[in-house]
Order: structure tokens, then C-alpha cells, then sequence
């Protein structure tokens, strides 16, 4: 097993949700990596590999987050991939995200035990695969 601590992409054009998830992160470990729009999160994730990534659905334009989404796609991830919501339970009930390629979709507001939960249990399915 590697020493370095999972790396986590961060997309969101809230700043203070970018905050609030490289505290959380970063306490418990991880390497956070963090982007305020898609095209700046698409240029991180080509520089960083990330282990697992979490970005919001609406930013610099609505559809922003999925078109983030089918470009890593693009380009061959296996990252686990979270998108982040306002809307994440109506998102879940409504849209397969599955079929985007996601892992599982979050509610803002984030409830911080849960979020680490569901990341710590995605990062170990990861790594036994």
C-alpha cells in the first residue's frame, strides 16, 4: 500500500464549499486539490491523476459539472467521480447518474461525517480493485 495519501479533486465555483472541503479533507489525510470552474478543474485533473474527484453540477454554467463529467470520460478516467448538488436529491431521484459515470451524487449543504464515510468506503473499494 502507498504511503501517499489519496489525492482529491475539488470543482466548484463557491468558495466557500472549496473551503470547507479542503479543511475536511485535508484533516483527515487526504491531498486536496481544488478548481473554481470546469476548465480550471479539467487542466488540474490532467496535471494530477486524481484519486477521486467531487464537482458541483451548476457553476460557470449550468450544465458545467457534466461537461466536466464526459470530458474526463474522454480522456479514460477511473477515478471515482461525485457530482455536487443543491438539487443532489432530486438529481438522484430523477437522472440515472450511473449512466453519467458517476459514483453517487452529494446535497449541499454537505454533512461532514457522511462525506468522509462515503469517501472513505469509495477509496477502499478502489484500491481493492
Amino acid at each position: 500500500m502507498s504511503d501517499t495519501p489519496p489525492v482529491i479533486l475539488c470543482i466548484d465555483d463557491d468558495l466557500d464549499i472549496l473551503s470547507f472541503l479542503q479543511i475536511v479533507l485535508e484533516s483527515e489525510g487526504y491531498a486536496f486539490r481544488g478548481a473554481a470552474s470546469a476548465e480550471e478543474g479539467l487542466q488540474v485533473y490532467k496535471a494530477e491523476s486524481p484519486d477521486l474527484v467531487i464537482v458541483d453540477l451548476m457553476m460557470e454554467e449550468v450544465d458545467a459539472g457534466t461537461g466536466f463529467v464526459k470530458e474526463i470520460q474522454l480522456l479514460g478516467n477511473t477515478a471515482p467521480v461525485f457530482m455536487l448538488s443543491s438539487i443532489g436529491d432530486n438529481l438522484s431521484m430523477t437522472t440515472d447518474y450511473t449512466a453519467l459515470g458517476l459514483a453517487g451524487v452529494f446535497q449541499k449543504p454537505l454533512a461532514k461525517e457522511y462525506l468522509l464515510t462515503v469517501l472513505r468506503t469509495k477509496l477502499a473499494e478502489t484500491v481493492e480493485n
